[in-house]
């Protein structure tokens, strides 16, 4: 490459990474505007919460699109490359927990509206504030190039999946006590297993960061195995 296009190739790489940011920002507060349609009854923040996922859904193209550009114009370097290719499986990502954020959003919004049974959503609170966490994290992670940051969210991913089972007993005792509480129980598995899905996502972009820094496949390998990875140790896998 030339100066100026080394230095057009670095704007541009440079702009990817900050749209990217943008966009979790804005699932970020999707999710916390979802949690509050349910918890406090918040039901116009349904309509924004819908807003920015079609927001999310353009970044998404966006980006992509920019991705495709840069790597078919410039042949960039490992390095470079590996951040393009992450950012571009990210996105799917980060899109999907959008996704589950409008889900938890129209759903919450339908049980207030319907009215019934008040059940408790205590652990549901617990979880959305777990993978919100994640969210922000995995982001600052990449930002930083953190890789020993990302490895966390994939250990948090564990005690969102133990919070998710918690709450789905709690919701089956709830139906068993009281048939009226049913359908709002049922809404209530629906709600928590998006929870889960975001935890999940969330965990995926984690991995994808650690590939980005260190040019390791950590999918399926275990998070002690993966631990040991982000702190620049020789990729060993193990069970889960």
């Amino acid at each position: 490459m030339t100066e100026h296009t080394n230095k057009q190739f670095s704007a541009e790489l440079e702009n990817v990474r900050s749209s990217f940011l943008q966009m979790g920002g804005l699932v970020e507060a999707m999710i916390g505007e979802a949690m509050n349609v349910l918890v406090n009854k918040e039901v116009a923040l349904a309509d924004t919460v819908h807003d920015r996922e079609k927001e999310v859904n353009r970044l998404e193209v966006e980006i992509d699109e920019r991705i495709g550009l840069l790597i078919a114009r410039n042949q960039p370097t490992a390095i470079d490359l590996r951040l393009l290719l992450s950012v571009s499986k990210m996105l799917t990502d980060m899109e999907r927990c959008g996704d589950e954020a409008d889900k938890i959003a129209k759903m919450a919004r339908r049980m207030h509206e319907a009215g019934g049974q008040y059940i408790p959503a205590v652990e549901l609170r617990h979880i959305s504030t777990q993978v919100t966490n994640m969210i922000r994290n995995v982001l600052d992670a990449f930002a930083r190039e953190d890789p020993i940051h990302a490895a966390t969210v994939v250990r948090n991913d564990k005690e969102v999946d133990k919070e998710w089972k918690a709450s789905l007993r709690h919701l089956i005792t709830y139906m068993m006590e009281d048939p009226r509480t049913i359908s709002r129980s049922i809404d209530l598995i629906f709600i928590a297993r998006s929870l889960e899905r975001i935890g999940d996502h969330a965990k995926n972009m984690a991995e994808r960061v650690i590939y980005m820094v260190h040019g390791d496949d950590v999918r399926h390998i275990g998070v002690k195995a993966t631990e040991r990875v982000a702190r620049g140790e020789p990729l060993v896998k193990e069970d889960n």
